[in-house]
């Protein structure tokens, strides 16, 4: 004999000779002969162990203390205890006691792959996550959602669930703001058969995801091809001396061309510029040679020009002191003046002129 207690959150089943006989309520029981009884929780699902979920509630006593729920193959059931959220249920045959607690059932059909919005979505962090799929489409972007390899529609930025169903689930996201991509050591021919390399920049925006991951298998090589066209069309129809004129002229006819193609394209293009133009080593030594006697042609111009204007002011004041004889006595001044700066102190001797006595201490200085 085995004493058996039933608490109050608990009922008995008993059992006698592997047969279901009877539930039993809270209090002592006695196990004796062939008697089993089995003692479950009521805040838990019911699972019986020695018979039958059907078996326990073709009991009309276990069935009227009982909530149960069925769901098909294609079918999930929310199950919500008191208003609160508390599990998923699978496909089968779920049963509930009713005694203290009220059970409620949201069923969900997972035919329709993704989730509806009478799924909260609060409730997928609490269920196992290989029931479903969640995709996050980060802000300024698109995604493109095919199901079972089909084109369906463009999702926005935002959460989005899928139910793991028999049907496959497939994104591409493409981002809407401005990418900026870089054509770096591009070798052309130029016009005149000279071999350069150049760098370009050039920022595109998104404008038709559809119809851009549907025209091209690789849509971020298509565009860099139509970017390295046009330079390549801009840079062979010109020469050397022209390219270097003038990068802008080369940025804005590069962008020019891209503007064109941007309906078959399915992008904006928003800019382009020719960053640098990197010329052999060969044209560069020519080139540098070729700049040096440039300025030193300038050099040797500015040079006679400035000689020539001093040679013209100096004949112009000697013009002017011959003609004034003031001017000519204050230019003696000037040249005393200049002297006395270099000089200490100065004796005079004789009846001569301070001039002619000036004149002759430099040229005793001077020897």
């Amino acid at each position: 004999m085995k004493r058996i207690v039933i608490a109050d959150n608990q009922r008995g089943l008993l059992f006698k000779r592997g047969r279901y006989v009877k539930m039993l309520k809270a209090g002592v029981y006695t196990e004796w002969g062939n008697t089993v009884i089995k003692t479950l929780d009521l805040c838990n699902e019911i699972h019986p162990e020695m018979c039958t979920l059907d078996t326990l509630l073709a009991d009309p006593e276990v069935n009227a203390s009982a909530t149960t729920v069925e769901m098909g193959d294609r079918e999930y059931a929310l199950h919500f205890v008191n208003g609160a959220f508390r599990e998923l249920l699978t496909t089968g045959k779920h049963a509930f006691w009713s005694v203290f607690d009220t059970h409620t059932f949201q069923t969900v059909d997972i035919s329709k792959t993704e989730v509806d919005g009478s799924v909260p979505s609060y409730i997928f962090p609490m269920i196992p996550s290989f029931l479903y799929r969640e995709i996050i489409v980060p802000e300024y972007h698109k995604s493109l959602l095919y199901i079972d390899q089909k084109f369906q529609r463009v999702l926005d930025s935002g959460v989005y669930y899928f139910w793991n169903s028999a049907s496959r689930v497939d994104t591409l996201t493409v981002c809407t703001r401005a990418v900026k991509e870089e054509i770096n050591g591009q070798e052309m021919l130029t016009l005149d058969k000279v071999s350069v390399r150049v760098n370009l920049v050039y920022t595109y925006r998104v404008t038709d995801p559809v119809g851009l991951v549907s025209s091209h298998d690789s849509f971020e090589e298509a565009i860099y091809l139509t970017a390295q066209l046009a330079l390549r069309d801009y840079v062979g129809a010109h020469r050397l001396d022209e390219l270097l004129e003038s990068k802008d002229m080369a940025s804005k006819a590069v962008f020019d061309s891209l503007k064109s193609c941007e309906i078959s394209q399915f992008v904006e293009f928003t800019g382009a510029g020719v960053k640098d133009l990197i010329l052999p080593g060969e044209i560069r030594e020519i080139m540098n040679t070729v700049l040096v006697a440039e300025k030193r042609a300038q050099a040797n111009v500015i040079a006679r020009r400035e000689e020539v204007a001093s040679t013209r002011s100096l004949l112009n004041t000697a013009k002017l002191m011959e003609e004034n004889a003031t001017l000519y006595k204050l230019k003696e001044l000037e040249f005393i003046e200049r002297i006395c700066e270099n000089v200490g102190s100065i004796n005079l001797n004789g009846n001569t002129d301070l001039v002619t006595l000036l004149s002759g201490l430099v040229g005793k200085r001077t020897e």
